[in-house]
């Protein structure tokens, strides 16, 4: 099974959001040049993001990206299905009933084993990126990687969130 490279910079935006401040943003733009990728190639996915309501889209000066709810209430899976879509990988075209041996449809009574098996394995794939928070990868991270590393992604953040301007400051 293969992904699309938009779903591994999806989860390193999400990971990378879940570490602003309070109500911040960051740019896509910003985003884009930490990992290397186009601006364009990246706002296409974060797009899918925002539309999946995983993130949320701030227009203006300070505007950029933020995470739409919680970390722990968002999954790998939620994040693969907003940039892949909800159509299971493997789509049986039911080539068994193709070629020169064809046979009536009434000798494909059962449903086709290779397709029954793909859709199993999907389904624990599926179950597997679900049980996986994106909270859980980034305290994992925070944990477990090279302290450079996370020095330069906490750095990183800092340096390129935008704070928001709280309610009661907009009132004065």
């Amino acid at each position: 099974m293969k992904l699309g490279e938009g779903v591994e910079a999806a989860i390193h935006c999400a990971a990378m959001l879940a570490g602003v401040d309070g109500d911040a943003t960051i740019p896509g733009a910003a985003m884009a040049q930490a990992f290397g990728l186009s601006p364009s190639y990246l706002l296409k996915h974060l797009n899918m993001l925002s539309v999946a309501r995983i993130l949320e889209s701030v227009p203006g000066p300070a505007g950029g990206y933020r995470l739409a709810r919680p970390a722990e209430h968002i999954t790998l899976l939620d994040i693969v299905l907003a940039v892949e879509g909800r159509e299971p990988v493997f789509r049986c075209g039911e080539i068994r009933r193709n070629g020169p041996a064809r046979l009536d449809v009434s000798a494909y009574v059962k449903p086709c084993g290779i397709n029954a098996a793909m859709l199993k394995a999907e389904k624990a794939y599926r179950a597997a990126l679900a049980e996986a928070k994106l909270s859980d990868i980034v305290s994992e991270f925070m944990t477990d990687a090279d302290p450079r590393s996370v020095a330069a992604g906490c750095a990183f953040v800092a340096r390129h969130q935008r704070l928001q301007k709280s309610s009661s400051a907009k009132q004065t």
